[in-house]
């Protein structure tokens, strides 16, 4: 059985190890009952702690890929799992595809590039919201989320997020676009989304009684101020107004007595059984049909 460590890899070494040993058993380099390497000498070879490779060998054996045989040794279960997790099924295809590759005399390095050349070229497949403000980022993914089908994932806005591009459309706020685009390699596709207007998601529930007791609810500062901002403007006192910040402990005191509460599309999943609810979203109605376009377009048959 071959094996390769790197401590360098973002993956911890028992989680190497764990994995390499399952491909051996799947590949048929490991057999059925066949006696493993005692913790104490792969710690040796490799020169890792006897800890680590003991961790690696109870994970196997949770997932039911070896046996401890007390006096005896670790030994390769006679019976492989019926299902495989999909993750092993993958690293199983890309452990054939390094070692076919490998044979054919090519070096890592260039093995490495031309994946890369591959990967660039597969149909994106999934939403990138590239997003600093981590609360605003969860709202307006919760949006995108309920749009469209594809996965939505988020990224700071760092250099870091270079490494996360690969199989991603790339979103940002108008607002953030200049700064996203120079973050970006120059040919990277960007789609700017647009903040929708929150004068007239209000215009839908005015008139109101300016006597009536809301709730504001969100975890976004600036959702909190501008809904305080505009309820005032639209004529409610403001000790009428309950505001409530969701990342705090107790943040849902005292708004089961309000007659509405006005919040944001993630806010408004944790206020089921409230009062009436009122859901503001953050993104235009215009952006998410584009996403929607988008998506639409990307499941179009290219013809040649």
């Amino acid at each position: 059985m071959r094996l390769w460590l790197s401590r360098s890899s973002d993956v911890s070494i028992r989680d190497q190890l764990a994995t390499q040993i399952v491909l051996s058993i799947l590949s048929g380099e490991l057999k059925p009952g066949q006696r493993l390497p005692s913790t104490r000498e792969l710690a040796r070879r490799f020169h890792v702690h006897p800890n680590t490779v003991s961790a690696g060998y109870r994970e196997l054996a949770r997932n039911h890929w070896v046996d401890f045989q007390k006096g005896s040794g670790i030994f390769v279960r006679k019976d492989k799992p019926k299902n495989p997790s999909q993750a092993i099924a993958l690293d199983q295809v890309i452990s054939s595809f390094f070692q076919a590759a490998r044979q054919t005399g090519a070096s890592l390095s260039s093995i490495r590039l031309r994946l890369r050349h591959w990967l660039e070229m597969q149909p994106p497949d999934h939403f990138l919201l590239i997003e600093p403000d981590a609360a605003l980022a969860e709202i307006l993914v919760s949006e995108i989320k309920a749009a469209v089908t594809l996965p939505v994932k988020n990224s700071e806005l760092s250099t870091a997020v270079i490494d996360t591009l690969v199989g991603a459309i790339p979103l940002a706020l108008s607002i953030n676009e200049q700064a996203v685009r120079s973050a970006l390699p120059e040919s990277t596709e960007l789609l700017p989304l647009q903040l929708g207007s929150p004068a007239a998601s209000l215009a839908a529930h005015l008139p109101a009684p300016s006597s009536a007791l809301v709730g504001v609810a969100s975890s976004w500062p600036k959702f909190l101020k501008t809904a305080h901002t505009m309820l005032i403007a639209a004529g409610f006192p403001a000790e009428c107004l309950v505001l409530r910040d969701t990342s705090r402990p107790g943040w849902q005191r005292g708004l089961k007595q309000v007659a509405a509460v006005v919040c944001d599309t993630f806010t408004a999943r944790k206020l089921d059984g409230f009062p009436r609810v009122l859901t503001f979203p953050l993104l235009s109605e215009s952006s998410l049909q584009e996403l929607r376009r988008y998506e639409e377009f990307l499941r179009q048959p290219f013809a040649l």
